[in-house]
Protein backbone atom coordinates (compact mmCIF):
# COMPACT_ATOMS: atom_id res chain seq x y z
CA UNK A 1 0.00 0.00 0.00
CA UNK A 2 1.77 3.27 -0.94
CA UNK A 3 1.12 6.66 0.66
CA UNK A 4 -2.12 8.00 -1.36
CA UNK A 5 -3.64 4.31 -0.56
CA UNK A 6 -2.99 5.21 2.82
CA UNK A 7 -4.17 8.26 2.94
CA UNK A 8 -7.21 7.57 0.69
CA UNK A 9 -8.15 4.62 3.18
CA UNK A 10 -8.20 7.41 6.05
CA UNK A 11 -10.51 9.50 4.44
CA UNK A 12 -12.74 6.61 3.78
CA UNK A 13 -12.43 5.60 7.95
CA UNK A 14 -12.85 9.37 8.58
CA UNK A 15 -16.49 9.40 6.84
CA UNK A 16 -17.18 5.78 7.90
CA UNK A 17 -20.21 5.10 10.05
CA UNK A 18 -19.07 5.08 13.66
CA UNK A 19 -19.09 0.79 14.00
CA UNK A 20 -17.13 0.70 10.92
CA UNK A 21 -14.54 3.14 12.34
CA UNK A 22 -14.61 1.46 16.11
CA UNK A 23 -13.00 -1.48 15.19
CA UNK A 24 -10.46 -2.58 17.30
CA UNK A 25 -7.05 -2.46 15.96
CA UNK A 26 -5.71 -4.67 18.44
CA UNK A 27 -6.18 -7.83 20.40
CA UNK A 28 -6.11 -5.78 23.90
CA UNK A 29 -8.78 -3.86 22.50
CA UNK A 30 -11.15 -6.50 20.99
CA UNK A 31 -14.27 -6.67 23.12
CA UNK A 32 -16.14 -10.22 23.95
CA UNK A 33 -16.12 -13.76 22.64
CA UNK A 34 -13.79 -14.99 25.75
CA UNK A 35 -14.86 -18.20 24.90
CA UNK A 36 -12.16 -18.10 22.41
CA UNK A 37 -10.59 -14.98 22.94
CA UNK A 38 -9.63 -15.54 26.13
CA UNK A 39 -5.98 -15.65 27.42
CA UNK A 40 -4.65 -19.42 27.07
CA UNK A 41 -7.29 -20.13 24.17
CA UNK A 42 -6.23 -21.58 20.85
CA UNK A 43 -7.79 -18.59 18.94
CA UNK A 44 -5.64 -16.18 21.21
CA UNK A 45 -2.19 -17.80 21.39
CA UNK A 46 -2.37 -18.60 17.50
CA UNK A 47 -3.33 -14.50 16.75
CA UNK A 48 -0.29 -14.24 19.09
CA UNK A 49 1.83 -16.13 17.47
CA UNK A 50 0.99 -15.45 14.23
CA UNK A 51 0.11 -18.79 13.31
CA UNK A 52 -3.00 -18.83 11.85
CA UNK A 53 -4.54 -21.67 10.20
CA UNK A 54 -7.66 -21.24 7.84
CA UNK A 55 -10.87 -20.70 9.86
CA UNK A 56 -14.52 -19.81 9.58
CA UNK A 57 -15.67 -17.26 11.69
CA UNK A 58 -19.90 -18.18 12.31
CA UNK A 59 -22.19 -15.83 14.82
CA UNK A 60 -24.80 -13.31 14.14
CA UNK A 61 -24.42 -9.88 12.95
CA UNK A 62 -22.52 -7.56 14.97
CA UNK A 63 -20.70 -10.02 17.12
CA UNK A 64 -17.26 -8.66 15.81
CA UNK A 65 -16.66 -10.83 12.99
CA UNK A 66 -15.04 -8.54 10.54
CA UNK A 67 -13.43 -6.68 13.76
CA UNK A 68 -11.53 -10.05 14.56
CA UNK A 69 -10.34 -10.08 10.76
CA UNK A 70 -8.49 -6.65 11.45
CA UNK A 71 -6.97 -7.82 14.29
CA UNK A 72 -5.21 -10.53 12.81
CA UNK A 73 -4.81 -7.95 9.88
CA UNK A 74 -3.06 -5.77 11.94
CA UNK A 75 -0.82 -8.77 13.77
CA UNK A 76 0.52 -10.72 11.48
CA UNK A 77 3.20 -10.36 9.25
CA UNK A 78 1.34 -12.33 6.37
CA UNK A 79 0.00 -10.32 3.33
CA UNK A 80 -3.66 -9.65 4.32
CA UNK A 81 -6.23 -9.65 1.57
CA UNK A 82 -10.26 -9.14 1.80
CA UNK A 83 -12.40 -10.29 -0.65
CA UNK A 84 -16.54 -9.66 -0.44
CA UNK A 85 -18.24 -12.49 -1.68
CA UNK A 86 -21.61 -10.21 -2.44
CA UNK A 87 -19.31 -8.06 -4.53
CA UNK A 88 -15.82 -9.87 -5.80
CA UNK A 89 -16.20 -13.14 -7.60
CA UNK A 90 -13.81 -15.82 -9.45
CA UNK A 91 -11.90 -13.14 -11.31
CA UNK A 92 -10.46 -11.66 -8.08
CA UNK A 93 -9.78 -14.43 -5.99
CA UNK A 94 -7.96 -15.77 -9.38
CA UNK A 95 -5.73 -12.43 -9.14
CA UNK A 96 -5.25 -13.07 -4.82
CA UNK A 97 -4.05 -16.58 -6.02
CA UNK A 98 -1.84 -15.37 -8.64
CA UNK A 99 -0.04 -13.01 -6.21
CA UNK A 100 -0.11 -15.37 -3.62
CA UNK A 101 1.70 -18.03 -5.29
CA UNK A 102 4.25 -15.33 -6.44
CA UNK A 103 4.92 -13.85 -2.88
CA UNK A 104 4.87 -17.85 -1.65
CA UNK A 105 7.23 -18.67 -4.22
CA UNK A 106 9.70 -15.47 -4.55
CA UNK A 107 9.59 -14.13 -0.89
CA UNK A 108 8.59 -16.91 1.43
CA UNK A 109 5.74 -14.73 2.34
CA UNK A 110 2.35 -15.77 3.20
CA UNK A 111 -0.89 -14.39 2.11
CA UNK A 112 -4.00 -14.91 4.25
CA UNK A 113 -7.45 -13.85 2.31
CA UNK A 114 -10.73 -13.25 4.15
CA UNK A 115 -13.96 -13.58 2.28
CA UNK A 116 -16.52 -11.52 4.62
CA UNK A 117 -19.90 -13.44 3.67
CA UNK A 118 -18.48 -16.28 2.62
CA UNK A 119 -21.78 -18.08 1.94
CA UNK A 120 -22.61 -15.71 -0.54
CA UNK A 121 -19.94 -17.66 -2.77
CA UNK A 122 -22.07 -20.08 -4.78
CA UNK A 123 -20.52 -24.25 -5.10
CA UNK A 124 -18.01 -23.69 -7.69
CA UNK A 125 -16.63 -20.14 -6.88
CA UNK A 126 -16.35 -22.35 -2.84
CA UNK A 127 -14.59 -25.41 -5.13
CA UNK A 128 -11.90 -22.78 -6.75
CA UNK A 129 -11.06 -22.22 -3.27
CA UNK A 130 -10.44 -25.40 -2.11
CA UNK A 131 -6.60 -26.55 -3.81
CA UNK A 132 -4.69 -23.25 -2.71
CA UNK A 133 -6.70 -23.94 0.89
CA UNK A 134 -5.24 -27.53 0.63
CA UNK A 135 -1.41 -26.67 -0.52
CA UNK A 136 -1.44 -23.80 1.88
CA UNK A 137 -0.91 -21.41 -1.15
CA UNK A 138 -3.52 -19.30 0.64
CA UNK A 139 -4.49 -19.26 4.69
CA UNK A 140 -8.61 -18.90 4.51
CA UNK A 141 -10.56 -16.55 7.13
CA UNK A 142 -14.40 -16.72 6.40
CA UNK A 143 -16.95 -15.14 7.72
CA UNK A 144 -20.53 -15.97 7.63
CA UNK A 145 -23.49 -15.22 9.76
CA UNK A 146 -25.56 -18.46 8.63
CA UNK A 147 -24.73 -22.05 9.65
CA UNK A 148 -21.52 -23.12 8.01
CA UNK A 149 -22.59 -27.01 8.18
CA UNK A 150 -25.75 -25.77 5.93
CA UNK A 151 -24.21 -22.90 3.55
CA UNK A 152 -20.30 -24.08 2.96
CA UNK A 153 -18.88 -27.09 1.34
CA UNK A 154 -17.92 -29.74 3.39
CA UNK A 155 -14.56 -30.08 1.98
CA UNK A 156 -13.74 -26.21 3.14
CA UNK A 157 -14.92 -26.91 6.40
CA UNK A 158 -13.17 -29.72 6.90
CA UNK A 159 -9.87 -27.91 6.07
CA UNK A 160 -10.87 -24.75 8.38
CA UNK A 161 -10.86 -24.50 12.17
CA UNK A 162 -14.48 -23.33 12.83
CA UNK A 163 -15.31 -20.53 15.52
CA UNK A 164 -18.61 -19.61 16.78
CA UNK A 165 -19.25 -15.90 17.76
CA UNK A 166 -21.80 -15.78 20.07
CA UNK A 167 -24.35 -12.67 20.46
CA UNK A 168 -22.40 -9.82 22.57
CA UNK A 169 -23.43 -9.26 26.45
CA UNK A 170 -24.81 -6.34 27.64
CA UNK A 171 -21.46 -5.36 29.45
CA UNK A 172 -20.14 -5.70 26.39
CA UNK A 173 -22.04 -3.34 24.50
CA UNK A 174 -22.07 -1.20 27.06
CA UNK A 175 -17.94 -0.94 27.22
CA UNK A 176 -17.84 -0.22 23.43
CA UNK A 177 -20.55 2.34 23.96
CA UNK A 178 -18.30 3.93 26.63
CA UNK A 179 -15.60 3.73 24.28
CA UNK A 180 -17.60 5.50 21.35
CA UNK A 181 -18.48 8.53 23.28
CA UNK A 182 -15.03 8.94 24.99
CA UNK A 183 -12.21 8.10 21.95
CA UNK A 184 -11.26 11.11 20.45
CA UNK A 185 -10.02 9.64 17.35
CA UNK A 186 -12.42 7.78 15.88
CA UNK A 187 -15.66 8.30 18.48
CA UNK A 188 -17.27 11.43 19.78
CA UNK A 189 -14.67 12.03 22.50
CA UNK A 190 -14.44 15.67 21.79
CA UNK A 191 -18.33 16.15 21.18
CA UNK A 192 -18.95 17.41 24.51
CA UNK A 193 -21.88 14.56 25.08
CA UNK A 194 -23.78 13.55 28.35
CA UNK A 195 -25.62 10.35 28.21
CA UNK A 196 -27.79 8.94 31.02
CA UNK A 197 -26.22 5.30 32.30
CA UNK A 198 -30.07 4.44 31.80
CA UNK A 199 -29.73 5.41 28.13
CA UNK A 200 -26.58 3.36 27.87
CA UNK A 201 -27.72 0.39 29.37
CA UNK A 202 -30.94 0.79 27.32
CA UNK A 203 -29.07 0.10 23.95
CA UNK A 204 -26.97 -2.49 25.41
CA UNK A 205 -29.87 -4.52 26.01
CA UNK A 206 -32.05 -3.82 23.02
CA UNK A 207 -29.10 -4.60 20.25
CA UNK A 208 -29.78 -7.78 21.58
CA UNK A 209 -26.22 -8.69 21.20
CA UNK A 210 -25.36 -6.93 18.28
CA UNK A 211 -23.23 -4.21 18.65
CA UNK A 212 -22.99 -2.48 15.26
CA UNK A 213 -27.13 -1.76 15.96
CA UNK A 214 -26.14 -0.44 19.55
CA UNK A 215 -23.82 2.19 17.32
CA UNK A 216 -25.81 2.92 14.54
CA UNK A 217 -28.27 4.05 17.25
CA UNK A 218 -25.91 5.82 19.43
CA UNK A 219 -24.93 7.85 16.11
CA UNK A 220 -27.74 8.53 15.22
CA UNK A 221 -28.98 9.87 18.62
CA UNK A 222 -25.63 12.12 18.71
CA UNK A 223 -26.07 13.31 15.26
CA UNK A 224 -30.45 14.12 15.62
CA UNK A 225 -29.64 15.80 19.01
CA UNK A 226 -29.42 19.47 19.16
CA UNK A 227 -26.94 21.02 21.73
CA UNK A 228 -28.19 22.89 25.01
CA UNK A 229 -27.28 26.24 26.20
CA UNK A 230 -23.94 24.71 27.59
CA UNK A 231 -23.51 23.19 24.61
CA UNK A 232 -24.14 19.51 25.81
CA UNK A 233 -25.35 16.80 23.39
CA UNK A 234 -27.55 14.81 26.28
CA UNK A 235 -29.13 11.85 24.85
CA UNK A 236 -31.65 10.53 27.40
CA UNK A 237 -33.64 7.00 27.39
CA UNK A 238 -36.46 9.08 25.26
CA UNK A 239 -33.36 9.92 22.64
CA UNK A 240 -32.13 6.51 22.47
CA UNK A 241 -35.95 4.83 22.36
CA UNK A 242 -36.25 7.00 19.44
CA UNK A 243 -33.11 6.31 17.59
CA UNK A 244 -33.79 2.39 18.39
CA UNK A 245 -37.47 2.00 17.60
CA UNK A 246 -38.62 -1.51 17.33
CA UNK A 247 -35.76 -4.33 19.25
CA UNK A 248 -33.98 -6.93 16.63
CA UNK A 249 -34.79 -10.35 16.94
CA UNK A 250 -32.70 -12.58 15.00
CA UNK A 251 -35.17 -14.08 13.61
CA UNK A 252 -34.58 -15.62 9.78
CA UNK A 253 -37.31 -17.58 8.43
CA UNK A 254 -35.47 -19.72 6.80
CA UNK A 255 -31.85 -19.45 8.51
CA UNK A 256 -30.39 -21.17 11.62
CA UNK A 257 -32.08 -18.70 14.56
CA UNK A 258 -35.23 -20.27 12.83
CA UNK A 259 -35.21 -23.73 13.33
CA UNK A 260 -33.23 -22.87 16.79
CA UNK A 261 -35.95 -20.90 17.79
CA UNK A 262 -38.92 -23.44 16.97
CA UNK A 263 -36.90 -26.22 18.03
CA UNK A 264 -36.49 -24.87 21.62
CA UNK A 265 -40.53 -24.05 21.40
CA UNK A 266 -41.49 -27.62 21.03
CA UNK A 267 -39.30 -28.58 23.56
CA UNK A 268 -39.89 -26.51 26.44
CA UNK A 269 -43.83 -27.52 25.48
CA UNK A 270 -42.38 -31.08 25.60
CA UNK A 271 -40.83 -30.30 28.63
CA UNK A 272 -43.95 -29.18 30.35
CA UNK A 273 -42.58 -25.58 30.60
CA UNK A 274 -45.15 -23.14 30.24
CA UNK A 275 -43.01 -19.99 31.04
CA UNK A 276 -40.30 -21.05 28.34
CA UNK A 277 -43.07 -22.04 25.86
CA UNK A 278 -44.78 -18.78 25.98
CA UNK A 279 -41.03 -16.94 25.58
CA UNK A 280 -40.03 -18.70 22.38
CA UNK A 281 -43.77 -18.01 21.46
CA UNK A 282 -42.96 -14.28 21.64
CA UNK A 283 -40.10 -14.38 20.04
CA UNK A 284 -41.82 -15.91 16.63
CA UNK A 285 -44.86 -13.64 16.97
CA UNK A 286 -42.49 -10.54 17.58
CA UNK A 287 -40.30 -11.67 14.10
CA UNK A 288 -43.37 -12.38 12.03
CA UNK A 289 -43.57 -15.87 11.67
CA UNK A 290 -46.64 -17.47 10.18
CA UNK A 291 -48.78 -18.11 12.77
CA UNK A 292 -50.39 -20.87 10.94
CA UNK A 293 -46.96 -22.59 11.09
CA UNK A 294 -47.06 -22.16 14.84
CA UNK A 295 -50.49 -23.60 15.35
CA UNK A 296 -49.25 -26.66 13.33
CA UNK A 297 -46.07 -27.28 15.47
CA UNK A 298 -48.64 -27.34 18.40
CA UNK A 299 -50.69 -29.91 16.80
CA UNK A 300 -47.95 -31.87 16.17
CA UNK A 301 -46.76 -31.68 19.62
CA UNK A 302 -50.27 -32.37 21.18
CA UNK A 303 -50.25 -35.99 18.77
CA UNK A 304 -46.66 -36.41 19.56
CA UNK A 305 -45.22 -35.58 23.41
CA UNK A 306 -49.00 -35.59 25.30
CA UNK A 307 -50.76 -37.83 23.24
CA UNK A 308 -53.69 -40.20 25.07
CA UNK A 309 -52.22 -38.99 29.03
CA UNK A 310 -54.69 -35.87 27.73
CA UNK A 311 -56.65 -36.77 24.18
CA UNK A 312 -58.05 -33.51 24.79
CA UNK A 313 -55.30 -31.96 23.94
CA UNK A 314 -55.15 -32.48 19.97
CA UNK A 315 -58.82 -31.20 20.22
CA UNK A 316 -57.63 -27.66 21.63
CA UNK A 317 -55.06 -27.88 19.42
CA UNK A 318 -56.63 -28.60 16.37
CA UNK A 319 -59.58 -25.89 17.27
CA UNK A 320 -56.65 -23.93 18.12
CA UNK A 321 -55.36 -23.58 14.65
CA UNK A 322 -58.79 -23.56 12.99
CA UNK A 323 -59.19 -20.50 14.77
CA UNK A 324 -55.96 -18.55 13.94
CA UNK A 325 -57.10 -18.82 10.51
CA UNK A 326 -60.24 -17.80 11.25
CA UNK A 327 -59.44 -14.82 13.22
CA UNK A 328 -55.85 -13.67 11.90
CA UNK A 329 -53.52 -11.79 13.58
CA UNK A 330 -53.46 -9.89 16.27
CA UNK A 331 -55.79 -11.83 18.10
CA UNK A 332 -54.36 -15.38 17.08
CA UNK A 333 -51.68 -14.77 19.03
CA UNK A 334 -53.82 -15.23 22.46
CA UNK A 335 -55.38 -18.40 20.77
CA UNK A 336 -51.64 -19.35 20.36
CA UNK A 337 -50.61 -18.93 23.20
CA UNK A 338 -54.08 -20.94 24.98
CA UNK A 339 -53.05 -23.77 23.08
CA UNK A 340 -49.59 -23.90 24.00
CA UNK A 341 -49.72 -23.37 27.07
CA UNK A 342 -52.31 -26.38 27.09
CA UNK A 343 -49.94 -28.59 25.68
CA UNK A 344 -47.08 -27.69 27.68
CA UNK A 345 -49.15 -27.98 31.61
CA UNK A 346 -50.67 -31.34 30.12
CA UNK A 347 -49.43 -34.46 31.07
CA UNK A 348 -47.40 -36.24 28.40
CA UNK A 349 -46.78 -39.46 27.11
CA UNK A 350 -44.95 -40.50 23.79
CA UNK A 351 -46.67 -44.08 23.46
CA UNK A 352 -48.33 -42.95 20.30
CA UNK A 353 -45.64 -42.01 19.14
CA UNK A 354 -43.85 -44.94 19.73
CA UNK A 355 -45.93 -47.08 18.38
CA UNK A 356 -46.84 -46.10 14.74
CA UNK A 357 -42.65 -45.84 14.75
CA UNK A 358 -42.18 -49.01 15.50
CA UNK A 359 -45.22 -50.02 13.64
CA UNK A 360 -43.66 -48.82 10.54
CA UNK A 361 -40.00 -50.35 10.71
CA UNK A 362 -41.75 -53.51 10.97
CA UNK A 363 -43.56 -53.02 7.74
CA UNK A 364 -40.01 -52.34 6.32
CA UNK A 365 -37.98 -54.65 7.59
CA UNK A 366 -39.84 -58.15 8.60
CA UNK A 367 -42.29 -60.61 6.62
CA UNK A 368 -45.40 -59.10 8.10
CA UNK A 369 -47.76 -61.76 6.62
CA UNK A 370 -50.85 -61.21 5.37
CA UNK A 371 -54.26 -60.38 6.95
CA UNK A 372 -56.16 -63.07 8.85
CA UNK A 373 -59.28 -64.48 6.72
CA UNK A 374 -61.73 -63.73 9.35
CA UNK A 375 -60.72 -60.29 9.13
CA UNK A 376 -60.97 -59.44 5.73
CA UNK A 377 -63.74 -57.72 3.92
CA UNK A 378 -66.57 -59.54 2.83
CA UNK A 379 -69.17 -57.11 1.61
CA UNK A 380 -68.68 -58.21 -2.30
CA UNK A 381 -70.20 -61.30 -3.99
CA UNK A 382 -68.32 -64.11 -3.94
CA UNK A 383 -66.25 -62.90 -0.72
CA UNK A 384 -67.68 -65.46 1.83
CA UNK A 385 -66.53 -68.15 -1.12
CA UNK A 386 -62.83 -67.63 -0.79
CA UNK A 387 -63.45 -67.76 2.81
CA UNK A 388 -63.51 -63.63 3.44
CA UNK A 389 -64.94 -62.68 7.30
CA UNK A 390 -65.86 -66.10 8.04
CA UNK A 391 -65.48 -66.80 11.73
CA UNK A 392 -65.32 -63.61 12.99
CA UNK A 393 -66.43 -63.31 16.24
CA UNK A 394 -68.41 -59.74 16.85
CA UNK A 395 -67.10 -58.02 19.95
CA UNK A 396 -70.51 -56.65 20.72
CA UNK A 397 -72.19 -59.72 21.35
CA UNK A 398 -70.19 -60.70 23.80
CA UNK A 399 -70.11 -59.13 27.57
CA UNK A 400 -68.28 -56.09 28.06
CA UNK A 401 -68.34 -55.62 24.02
CA UNK A 402 -65.00 -57.49 23.95
CA UNK A 403 -64.20 -61.64 22.97
CA UNK A 404 -61.02 -63.08 22.48
CA UNK A 405 -59.36 -62.92 18.83
CA UNK A 406 -56.42 -62.88 16.62
CA UNK A 407 -56.36 -59.71 14.77
CA UNK A 408 -52.47 -59.37 14.04
CA UNK A 409 -51.06 -61.32 11.53
CA UNK A 410 -50.08 -65.06 12.20
CA UNK A 411 -46.21 -63.83 11.63
CA UNK A 412 -46.60 -61.03 14.42
CA UNK A 413 -48.38 -62.55 17.13
CA UNK A 414 -46.88 -61.52 20.37
CA UNK A 415 -45.57 -58.13 18.70
CA UNK A 416 -46.77 -55.19 21.45
CA UNK A 417 -46.51 -51.76 19.61
CA UNK A 418 -48.45 -49.68 21.94
CA UNK A 419 -46.87 -49.37 25.62
CA UNK A 420 -49.34 -47.63 27.95
CA UNK A 421 -48.05 -45.27 30.41
CA UNK A 422 -49.18 -44.36 33.55
CA UNK A 423 -49.45 -40.48 32.73
CA UNK A 424 -53.02 -39.04 32.95
CA UNK A 425 -55.73 -40.31 31.32
CA UNK A 426 -53.13 -42.83 29.52
CA UNK A 427 -53.36 -44.90 32.79
CA UNK A 428 -56.92 -46.02 32.64
CA UNK A 429 -55.94 -46.83 28.88
CA UNK A 430 -53.11 -48.95 30.27
CA UNK A 431 -56.09 -50.61 33.34
CA UNK A 432 -58.45 -51.39 30.65
CA UNK A 433 -55.70 -53.43 28.89
CA UNK A 434 -54.52 -55.32 31.78
CA UNK A 435 -58.28 -56.27 32.51
CA UNK A 436 -58.70 -57.18 29.08
CA UNK A 437 -55.72 -59.08 28.68
CA UNK A 438 -56.37 -61.08 31.95
CA UNK A 439 -59.65 -62.25 30.09
CA UNK A 440 -57.86 -63.75 28.05
CA UNK A 441 -56.03 -66.20 30.68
Amino acid sequence: MDIFELQAEKNLLKDAPLSERLKPGKLEDYVGQEHILGKGKLLHRAIIADKITSLILYGPPGTGKTSLAKVIANTTKSNFVRLNAVTDGLKELREVVATAKNDLGMYDIKTILFIDEIHRFNKAQQDALLPYVEKGTIVLIGATTENPYFEVNNALISRSMLFKLEPLEEKHIQKIIMRALKDKEVGFGNANICMDSVAVDYLANMANGDARRALNALELSILTTDRDEQGIINITIEVAQECLQKKHIKYDKNRDEHYDVVSAFIKSMRGSDPDATIHYLSRMIYAGEDPKFIARRIVIAAAEDVGNADPIALLVANNAAQAVQFVGMPEARIILSQAAIYIACAPKSNASYMAINKALKDIEEKNIGGVPPYLRDQSYSGAKKLGHGVGYLYPHDYEGNYVKQQYLPDELIGTVYYEALDNGYEKKIKERLKILKNKEK
